[in-house]
């Protein structure tokens, strides 16, 4: 097998050769890429190495930036008070770097009023313009007509 690692001299070596070269240094053999011809192994401290990756994951996970999706319902007769109300809320989940997720739900023969709640989206993606900007035009799914609102990077 083909031998690596810090302090020793990179060649091919039989398997017991390689294991008492690692116990004479006090570190683990671990094979690495073992479909390799021959096979490549490397002298570490595993135990170590297990911290140092957990440790790696836990800056990778704090470091990631969690996205929250805020949903703002509409029916496809809501009026303009309404609308404005929801507005404001969903300025506000803007302004905190959350997305907004508004959609239109029809209910029965309200289905028939397709073009309305679409007006009734684009209205609302207007007057969020400023802070936000339209992740998905709106689409209809089944029942309900989505749109997505994401918040404006800052400078």
């Amino acid at each position: 097998m083909r031998l690596v690692g810090e302090g020793v001299e990179p060649g091919v070596f039989p398997l017991s050769k390689a294991q008492s070269i690692a116990s004479q240094m006090g570190l683990d053999l671990v094979e690495i890429s073992p479909k390799a011809s021959p096979p490549v192994c490397k002298i570490i401290d595993y135990k170590k190495f297990l911290y140092d990756q957990k440790k790696r994951q836990k800056i990778i996970k704090a470091n990631a930036s969690k996205t929250v999706i805020k949903e703002i319902r509409f029916g496809p007769n809501t009026e303009e008070h309404d609308l404005n109300f929801k507005t404001k809320h969903a300025l506000k989940f803007l302004e905190e770097g959350a997305k907004v997720k508004a959609f239109v739900f029809f209910r029965g023969r309200s289905i028939v009023f397709k073009e309305k709640g679409e007006i009734l989206l684009l209205k609302f993606a207007q007057a969020l313009e400023e802070h936000g900007v339209v992740e998905q035009m709106p689409k209809l799914e089944g029942k309900r007509m989505t749109m997505f609102i994401a918040p404006k990077k800052k400078k």
